[in-house]
């Protein structure tokens, strides 16, 4: 199969390359950069370089392939609300593109849109919309292209992804750590993250397009859930630094405008990703992956 991916340099779109590569795919890989465009090349991928948000790029990409994988989007938080708009409009593009040709579009969404006091299932929906809960654009963009006939499915990420070279959250709770000097989390870091290692969530994206199940939501759960008190317990380790708690005030003033992450309280379920495909998580968890690939 022939896929077109989005993002295909990124964190957790260059892993995705490599594993469709390694099952025998074809890949085209959307680029920016030059240098993103040797690492994609170097992986033993197409190239087509262009911004993601170019509906002209796109249509190119979509076309000339057999599937389409959207793993790309813009974290700069300071643009929160205008990047999760853009990807509505990167994704109704792509379902423009796709719609009555039959072929497959992966696109990605978060769990920790559903920060729900109990279990959350691959059955639940996000109760706000974009207006409140900004990502949920993506999987509002998802139901519109679905209405028009695209075979869609959404791969919903945890709050952590993790593997050497992550930039995410956790490196982004590890930096406010080495700046304040101190690790910490909110009142008594009982609220938990869900997570999963990289090629887990690569493998997951795969057997999507390789075997499409009638599941159309899915999770990309290693891990249920991570006490964010032992993250930062970790982080501490990592970096010798005192692990304190945090409680009003002093919440901003450590975490500034990530408290609301830090704060996340989410319990996450794959169960339903898992007897769908036949996808077994395998990686390491997220503490042994900080503790022996995040300080080295």
């Amino acid at each position: 199969m022939h896929v077109f991916v989005t993002g295909a340099s990124g964190f957790v779109g260059s892993a995705v390359v490599n594993e469709l590569l390694a099952a025998g795919h074809q890949v085209l890989g959307l680029v920016r950069s030059g240098k993103g465009a040797q690492q994609v090349k170097a992986a033993g991928a197409g190239v087509l370089m262009g911004d993601v948000n170019d509906p002209a790029i796109l249509k190119q990409g979509a076309t000339t392939c057999d599937a389409v994988i959207h793993t790309a989007f813009n974290h700069d938080f300071s643009q929160y609300k205008a990047n999760c708009e853009a990807d509505r409009k990167v994704i109704g593009t792509l379902g423009d593109v796709l719609a009555g040709t039959g072929k497959t579009l992966v696109i990605t969404s978060g769990i920790g849109l559903l920060s729900y006091d109990r279990l959350v299932t691959e059955d639940d929906r996000v109760g706000a919309g974009s207006d409140v809960v900004p990502r949920a654009a993506s999987e509002e963009a998802a139901a519109a292209v679905a209405a028009k006939g695209v075979n869609v499915y959404t791969v919903r990420l945890p709050p952590s992804v993790h593997d050497a070279g992550d930039h995410g959250f956790v490196p982004m709770v590890i930096n406010i750590a080495r700046e304040k000097g101190e690790s910490a989390y909110v009142g008594d870091g009982q609220n938990l993250w869900p997570a999963v290692h990289r090629a887990d969530a690569a493998v997951l994206y795969r057997l999507i397009i390789e075997r499409q199940p009638e599941l159309k939501t899915l999770h990309a759960v290693g891990q249920t859930g991570v006490l964010f008190r032992d993250i930062a317990a970790a982080i501490g380790r990592g970096l010798n630094l005192p692990v304190a708690s945090k409680s009003g005030d002093d919440i901003a003033a450590h975490f500034g405008w990530f408290a609301h992450f830090a704060a996340l309280g989410c319990q996450a379920s794959g169960q339903k990703t898992e007897d769908a495909l036949g996808w077994a998580p395998k990686g390491p968890g997220l503490i042994q992956d900080i503790d022996e690939h995040y300080f080295s």
